[in-house]
């Protein structure tokens, strides 16, 4: 089935009203939840073969947050769908105001390579709740999740409910001609600004999950042994290849030496002596981001890390120092396990350094003065972040994650998901038993226009 078909049988699927019932959107979970339940080891052997994830990160990271977020929707969709009534104005007596939730229809959710089960669920979930078709595009990189993703949406739902299109460029191309309700992506920026620039012709909206150049704040108040553990967990994890870990470290020139001392060892505890025969460890996804990564590398600037394998794609967790902002590790997005560390004097500085950088996905500061955390947390703009950790913002379905300005727009997880696949409708429910006069023609004076000016005030 060509894309076309499968649009236009999302199309009359969606106008038949089926995905409307809430009854149907929660079977339609538990159906997506009872399948990852079915096929968890092969999800895990599926992220092993893709991205050399553990058992264990891979459920932590990927398969738990995806049943989280499922049975959150679930539990919640009945009040997420409601009506939900708001103060009417006197002037218009006699009526009940209500907003209402409405699925945009046909959408399409585009999802990367690096979380390739996480980021084509979460959000699949959401747009089921929501009452959505989707069309499904994962990552071509990520070739055994991208299978397992196929089968088991086709053992889940009908192709006219569900559907996924496998390929890589070509099918990405051919689907953004296509017209569709709303738009879902996940990836890089160049690609997000194709997908803007391909809904703009539909005035398709859109969610995009970017990323970007993440900085992690260490203060001279830092505990700096326990923002050591922490922030070589997040940055590391899954091989360096997560857009919300920490890019880079701006810290505080006193506090720098004792910083790389800790991380040093935190390396050495958390991956071991030999991190490349770490059977944990994870790897970089195909030959040219590994290509990418090792010509980051300033063999002058290690501290630690740079060895590889090509055979297995692997890097060592590295660290630069003496790192300017003019060297190549500071001019993209690392999406690797390269962590480079600047100073800063002040935290005055930090604002005014961050103000003219784009603006980042996350946003990590390491303090235990108040006062600093206020300021950084209020004058610096980026998606969302950690206090005194990396990373962990994302794991929940309480709050919504996303970006902003060249890290994305708009945001998803939980009841922000749901909303975010749904349109909003403000309804007036205007009574027909009276009827007040003033608002008609011929327009009168006097006691009429009193009262109008009453009502409206």
């Amino acid at each position: 089935m060509n894309i076309d078909e499968i649009l236009e049988k999302q199309r009359l699927y969606f106008q038949s009203g089926k995905t409307l019932s809430i009854d149907f959107r929660i079977e339609m979970l538990k159906k997506l939840r009872n399948v990852i339940h079915k096929y968890e080891k092969e999800i895990a052997q599926a992220l092993k073969a893709d991205l050399g994830k553990s058992e264990y990160e891979s459920y932590m990271c990927e398969t738990g947050l995806v049943l989280s977020e499922i049975s959150y929707m679930i539990s919640h969709v009945r009040k997420f769908a409601r009506k939900h009534h708001v103060h009417t104005p006197l002037a218009q007596f006699a009526s009940v105001s209500y907003k209402q939730a409405s699925p945009y229809g046909n959408t399409l959710i585009m999802s990367p390579w690096n979380y390739p089960l996480l980021l084509t669920i979460d959000p699949l979930a959401d747009a089921i709740a929501a009452g959505n078709t989707a069309i499904v595009k994962p990552s071509a990189y990520s070739p055994a999740t991208s299978a397992l993703i196929d089968k088991m949406i086709k053992e889940c739902f009908p192709g006219e409910y569900v559907a996924v299109v496998t390929g890589g460029r070509k099918e990405n191309a051919a689907l953004l001609e296509k017209k569709f309700d709303f738009i879902f992506f996940t990836g890089s920026q160049n690609v997000g600004k194709e997908v803007l620039r391909h809904a703009a012709e539909y005035l398709t909206p859109a969610v995009l999950e970017l990323g970007g150049k993440s900085p992690c704040i260490v203060d001279k108040t830092a505990k700096i042994k326990l923002a050591a553990k922490r922030i070589v967990f997040g940055k590391y994890l899954n091989c360096g290849q997560t857009c919300v870990a920490p890019d880079y470290i701006l810290c505080h020139e006193s506090v720098k030496d004792s910083l790389i001392k800790e991380i040093c060892l935190q390396i050495k505890k958390q991956f071991g002596e030999r991190p490349l025969e770490n059977k944990d460890y994870g790897k970089i996804v195909n030959q040219k981001h590994f290509e990418r990564l090792l010509g980051l590398i300033d063999q002058n600037k290690l501290v630690i890390g740079g060895e590889s394998d090509p055979h297995t794609q692997k890097i060592s967790p590295s660290v630069m120092d003496g790192v300017t902002w003019d060297d190549a590790v500071m001019q993209e997005e690392i999406f690797g396990p390269i962590l480079p560390i600047l100073t800063f004097h002040t935290i005055d500085e930090v604002i005014h350094l961050l103000a003219d950088k784009p603006k980042p996905l996350a946003f990590y500061i390491f303090s235990e003065d108040k006062a600093v955390i206020q300021k950084l947390s209020e004058r610096c703009r980026y998606g969302g972040g950690c206090i005194n950790d990396v990373i962990i913002h994302l794991a929940t379905s309480e709050m919504g994650f996303g970006g902003v300005g060249e890290s994305g727009m708009g945001a998803y997880h939980g009841k922000i998901g749901f909303d975010a696949f749904s349109h909003t409708k403000s309804i007036v429910d205007k009574k027909t038993w009276m009827d007040l006069p003033m608002r008609y023609q011929p327009y009168r004076k006097g006691l009429y226009e009193k009262l109008l000016h009453l009502f409206l005030r």
